[in-house]
């Protein structure tokens, strides 16, 4: 996994992945200089290959991944929600493992909730929905900067062969190969 500079493979692999018919890249790209002003108003860097796919190759895709597609950089997902706190990039993703909040019940609710909140809103952007409240962030600080993500309401996995639920490469690369390739999320529970 690279993050900080492009590889032509991980490249090369994305464009291919979004001119397919399967997932057609419909949202023209935004351009270095979008891309530029949008990690200076958040005060991040986007880990690459994503950065440059955003910048030369398209901001979103309706046909996946995930099942309700790749939403805009600066967008959330329809079904976020009103309400919810300001998301903050800049902070760290409070997480490096996996954690299944649902079900604590040694936890005072309010202590549970103000651990929870960072998850949603700290340090990733959010790629899309596959519906029912599970989300795919893409972590831009912290330790597991350039990692993929599944938050729901019950809790937050990491995605990649590393981390033991799938045979996936880590990454944006190796999530988008992964789904391109038709495979389930979390393949490495099924054998």
């Amino acid at each position: 996994m690279h993050t900080e500079h492009p590889d032509a493979a991980e490249l090369a692999a994305l464009r291919e992945a979004f001119a397919s018919g399967s997932a057609p890249a419909d949202g023209t790209a935004l351009g270095w200089a979008g891309v530029r002003a949008f990690e200076a108003r958040h005060g991040v860097v986007l880990p690459e290959p994503y950065r440059t796919f955003v910048a030369e190759i398209a901001d979103g895709s309706a046909g996946g991944p995930p099942s309700c597609g790749l939403v805009p950089l600066a967008e959330l997902p329809r079904d976020w929600g009103d309400g919810r706190p300001e998301r903050v990039l800049g902070r760290p993703f409070p997480l490096i493992e996996a954690w299944l909040w649902e079900g604590d019940e040694g936890t005072p609710a309010e202590e549970l909730d103000a651990a929870i909140e960072p998850v949603f809103n700290d340090g990733s952007i959010v790629l899309g929905t596959d519906g029912c409240g599970m989300y795919w962030h893409l972590v831009v600080t912290g330790r597991h900067r350039g990692h993929i993500w599944l938050v729901t309401g019950e809790g937050a996995t990491p995605f990649g062969d590393a981390f033991g639920w799938t045979t996936a490469a880590p990454g944006f690369a190796g999530w988008v190969a992964h789904w391109a390739a038709g495979k389930d999320w979390f393949d490495a529970a099924e054998g």
